[in-house]
């Protein structure tokens, strides 16, 4: 689509314009580059992940009574799900309030996705660190262990004091896919998603810790 194409490529003009910052600031490094940029989408985006993870924790410490509802109610399903429509709406939950902002945020997603998989960097400043040019995969592997295992942290604070054993299984099969995934893809946009799941994280535990 033409719309989606001019988001991406918004997506990429913003990593030329952090380049840019970065070499203005004395140091050109299109690694910080990503890193700052991943900082200021979050930053941006982080209201409706904080919507989305208070609804998806919230769920997820609901699964238990939900449990004991359906068990009592097990010959009559009807009856169950009025039962947990009136939990929902007794605690003012919206079971679908956790899928709105994620709809929003994911155009935003897919286009830096794209910006970053296919991005033209000036090969004098495509190195990083360990990695030999950010166009490339991590050769080492280090980058992809570190998107498994930031995604696993993750989803297990996310889910945890919910016993959906669906959950359960995704929050490990979903580590391991994204790190497996991870492999192939160029190092720039493991570096995004690394340091998206570290920010996400220190969001979610701010927002648990006030809640508590």
């Amino acid at each position: 689509m033409e719309i989606f194409q001019y988001l991406v490529d918004f997506m990429r003009s913003l990593v030329e314009y952090s380049f840019l910052a970065t070499k203005a600031m004395g140091f050109p490094s299109y690694g910080i580059a990503i890193i700052l940029l991943t900082i200021a989408i979050k930053l941006v985006l982080a209201p409706l992940t904080h919507k989305q993870v208070q609804s998806m924790k919230g769920m997820a410490e609901l699964q238990p009574k939900m449990k004991a509802i359906q068990d009592k109610y097990k010959d009559n399903p009807q009856k169950a799900q009025q039962e947990i429509m009136k939990m929902y709406k007794d605690l003012g939950i919206n079971p679908l309030a956790g899928c709105l902002p994620l709809i929003v945020q994911m155009p935003f997603l897919i286009a830096i996705f794209y910006a970053l998989q296919g991005y033209p960097y000036d090969p004098q400043y495509a190195q990083f660190l360990w990695l030999p040019n950010l166009s490339d995969p991590d050769p080492i592997y280090v980058l992809p262990v570190l998107s498994a295992l930031s995604t696993y942290v993750m989803s297990k604070q996310t889910s945890a004091g919910g016993n959906n054993q669906q959950a359960k299984i995704m929050g490990i099969f979903m580590p391991l896919f994204i790190g497996y995934i991870s492999l192939n893809f160029a190092s720039g946009l493991v570096i995004y998603w690394v340091v998206s799941n570290l920010f996400q994280l220190a969001q979610q535990t701010l927002i648990y810790r006030n809640n508590k």
